[in-house]
């Protein structure tokens, strides 16, 4: 991509600054935030006492969660873990998992977060990729690790359940996980010991305390797993805090200052979004993080929300949509919800009517990538309805949109949407090519996006480049089809992709979960006929019970492009039909 004068770029003059929300600044002082580990220890101090962690009704207080991370980071230390090592946790959101995390960075380690749903295979790469010395690993994942325990070059294994940290009703919920529910396969991993363990081996060293900076490594965020090989995005100290100073900024003067916020967390903490806006923004402003293990249990999920107030709820589209249609979430009080937030996949303007109609909030959509720490955009915190669209950038946040030669889109046309700001990585670990690849001439990141920017300055993405369907000669972005498509009374889910057509070049192809069994392929073509550009409307439609989706529940549309194409080589001359299981990956 060619070099761009800033003073080339208007975008640079930042036009959606007169939108900004009553408050909000321009830009974040660097005075507001450190490192996380400074972050951790003002909150400790300032809200001692204050719940930090809840999960299955046991909760932990700011200090209490210290106590414990004070005990993971003198362990390790102990264990010959110095300023810079690589550390792996492997967990769903269970109260091991936070202290865990700033146990490793208070130790001046840095967090691989893995996720517990991985293969062997997938494991194994980002184990040895990172250089993980020590895997933290739930025991119901454990099997996993044994699988790949003998081509992974870490050095130990911890033992995480369910029930630690709980103190004696810790017992009782290890003892239903494990010989009630039968939720934990059998095991072998040699040398591995219990994470209580640790906590009290830890509670007997002494700490030698680490100086740590900004410019230090805090996580290596994995991603690119649905698009290639995955690769860590590097995330500094100052990149991740600033985030969440400039998400703070962004929200304060709406959520206020004085009261705490208890946010409900099914969004994983090893997904960049659990992390930052959820996890670390409520550590940083001293609220309690409500931790959901399986947000796939909705019955015990609605269970938690029933009996536990919230004030926050984050989330990503299919959970929301999951949430409005499940019959028992109408006797969940939303009476002191204040903010609800939604990011990772495209929020669909159906489901965010539905969950207001439900609550009475609009869902406020933010945008990012683990490359960005994640929030790059967001809309204003109080919307009286969705915008479909992705938002303003944050403070410090230069945004600019760029056409396939280098040059700057015009404002109201299409173009990539690029980065700047404290919150975007130094680039991949151990990847130069792969930096090089994200990474303007004049600095920004590439996010891979296709945007427009509106009037008033309001970002609006349009969709992934490698995404789009070339259709005749003329562009269809699967968004726009799948906004259209999950309008149909009988439609619950939806996902579009490009398959080759000897006409068109591409043709457009709709994955659909009927909400309603009598829902036909006619029907939905006279609906789509009635409100798509012929080029636009899918010349054909699949059934499934269920998409694939991240563990996030991000719609997978290459895998559904690569079982398509598998089919098609495998069985030319069979008409479209295709019965795939459907797969959970990151």
């Amino acid at each position: 991509m060619t070099s761009i004068e800033r003073r080339d770029d208007p975008y640079a003059a930042r036009p959606w600054l007169a939108s900004y929300p009553e408050g909000a600044p321009a830009d974040i002082d660097e005075s507001d935030y450190s490192t996380l580990v400074d972050m951790f220890r003002a909150s400790v101090g300032k809200y001692a006492s204050n719940p930090a962690m809840e999960s299955f009704g046991a909760s932990l207080d700011y200090k209490e969660l210290a106590r414990a991370a004070d005990s993971v980071a003198a362990w390790l230390q102990s264990r010959g873990i110095r300023k810079g090592d690589r550390i792996a946790i492997m967990s769903p959101n269970v109260l091991a998992y936070p202290a865990i995390l700033f146990g490793v960075l208070i130790a001046g380690g840095v967090v691989v977060n893995v996720n517990p749903l991985y293969t062997p295979g997938e494991l194994e790469h980002q184990i040895n990729d990172s250089g993980a010395r020590f895997l933290f690993v739930f025991e119901n994942f454990a099997h996993t690790a044994e699988a790949a325990w003998s081509r992974m070059k870490v050095e130990r294994a911890i033992i995480i359940r369910p029930g630690d940290l709980m103190g004696l009703k810790g017992l009782v919920v290890n003892f239903v996980s494990r010989y009630v529910k039968r939720m934990v396969p059998a095991y072998t991993l040699p040398g591995a010991v219990p994470f209580t363990q640790v906590l009290q081996a830890g509670a007997e060293e002494r700490f030698t305390p680490v100086q740590i900076a900004r410019e230090d490594i805090a996580f290596l965020q994995y991603t690119g797993g649905t698009t290639g090989v995955a690769k860590g995005a590097v995330l500094l100290h100052g990149n991740v805090a600033a985030n969440v100073a400039q998400t703070w900024a962004w929200l304060k003067r709406h959520l206020g200052p004085s009261s705490p916020h208890r946010i409900l967390t099914p969004l994983p903490l090893y997904h960049i979004f659990g992390l930052t806006a959820c996890c670390l923004l409520s550590v940083m402003t001293g609220g309690c993080c409500i931790l959901i293990a399986n947000p796939r249990d909705l019955d015990g999920m609605i269970a938690t929300m029933r009996r536990t107030p919230f004030t926050i709820f984050s989330g990503v589209n299919t959970l929301y949509a999951a949430l409005v249609d499940h019959p028992k979430i109408k006797t969940v009080d939303f009476s002191k919800l204040l903010f609800c937030i939604a990011g990772g996949m495209a929020t669909q303007e159906t489901v965010a009517r539905e969950w207001k109609a439900l609550t009475g909030k609009a869902i406020v959509e933010g945008y990012g990538l683990s490359e960005t720490s994640p929030i790059l955009t967001v809309n204003h915190p109080d919307i009286e309805d969705f915008t479909g669209s992705i938002g303003y950038p944050l403070p410090s946040t230069d945004v600019s949109l760029r056409m396939e030669d280098g040059g700057v889109a015009p404002f109201g046309e299409r173009g990539e949407l690029v980065a700047k700001g404290p919150q975007v990585m130094p680039g991949y670990w151990r990847r130069p090519d792969e930096t090089a690849r994200v990474m303007t001439a004049d600095g920004f990141f590439r996010t891979g996006d296709i945007a427009v920017m509106t009037p008033d300055g309001k970002f609006k993405i349009v969709d992934r480049l490698k995404d789009m369907i070339l259709v005749s000669g003329f562009n269809v972005y699967p968004n726009e089809v799948e906004a259209v498509l999950i309008e149909h009374p009988k439609v619950k889910e939806v996902a579009v992709i490009g398959v080759p057509n000897e006409h068109s070049g591409e043709a457009p192809m709709a994955f659909i979960v009927a909400r309603d069994p009598s829902l036909t392929r006619d029907e939905l073509r006279k609906f789509a006929h009635e409100r798509l550009t012929g080029y636009k409307i899918p010349r054909h439609y699949e059934f499934r019970d269920s998409l694939p989706k991240t563990n996030v529940g991000k719609v997978l549309r290459r895998a559904l492009r690569e079982e398509y194409l598998a089919h098609a080589r495998t069985a030319p001359d069979e008409g479209r039909g295709m019965s795939v299981k459907t797969e959970i990956r990151s």
